[in-house]
């Protein structure tokens, strides 16, 4: 796989799915277990309800707490710039997802990741999603598109994850434990 020209130009792939008319945006924390949940349901989602009625945007919500949250949002990212893309990031987030522990700390302070550098942390994301990042993660201005992740989740008044977005509304129903058919009903309700 080819990596991106970190010279002169690249491209982060939206993650974007669907091509519905309602809106579901995500935002996600790739470590928190509740993204986790969330992330896990949004394939059976955009089969349940149809990529003709919703386009699902995953947005990025890095989190403090969750403390290699920097290092995995910017691997997802940088994902996205390969040649595959959005697909690319996906498999990212799928590798955290299946792996969560080993890149999240115990009660968010202590544990085996205490030792963990951000070179380990990546190293790991590599050998579970089957991906070369560390040139794309080297992009100089990859912040750019890590940066409007952030300034997106602010200006919606998004502080936490997973929290959901229907037509550019925060939906304050919808949580990670719900069953995909409860997203599907919100989904053509909003309609």
């Amino acid at each position: 796989m080819t990596q991106p020209d970190t010279i002169n130009t690249w491209r982060a792939d939206p993650l974007i799915w669907g091509h519905g008319p309602r809106v579901f945006e995500v935002f996600l924390e790739p470590t928190c277990p509740f993204s986790v949940k969330a992330f896990n349901k949004l394939d059976a989602l955009l089969a349940q309800a149809g990529e003709d009625l919703v386009t699902v945007k995953i947005r990025l919500q890095s989190q403090p707490w969750h403390m290699y949250s920097g290092v995995v949002v910017r691997s997802v990212l940088a994902a996205s710039t390969l040649p595959d893309g959005k697909a690319s990031a996906k498999a990212v987030l799928a590798a955290v997802a299946a792996h969560r522990e080993e890149f999240e700390f115990a009660r968010h302070a202590g544990g085996p990741n205490m030792d963990a550098t951000p070179n380990d942390i990546l190293a790991r994301i590599e050998r579970y999603s089957g991906l070369s990042l560390r040139a794309a993660f080297a992009i100089p201005d990859l912040d750019r598109e890590i940066k409007w992740h952030a300034k997106y989740a602010r200006q919606n008044g998004i502080h936490v994850s997973p929290t959901f977005m229907i037509d550019g509304l925060v939906d304050p129903k919808l949580s990670s434990g719900d069953d995909v058919a409860v997203w599907v009903e919100r989904l053509r309700q909003a309609a």
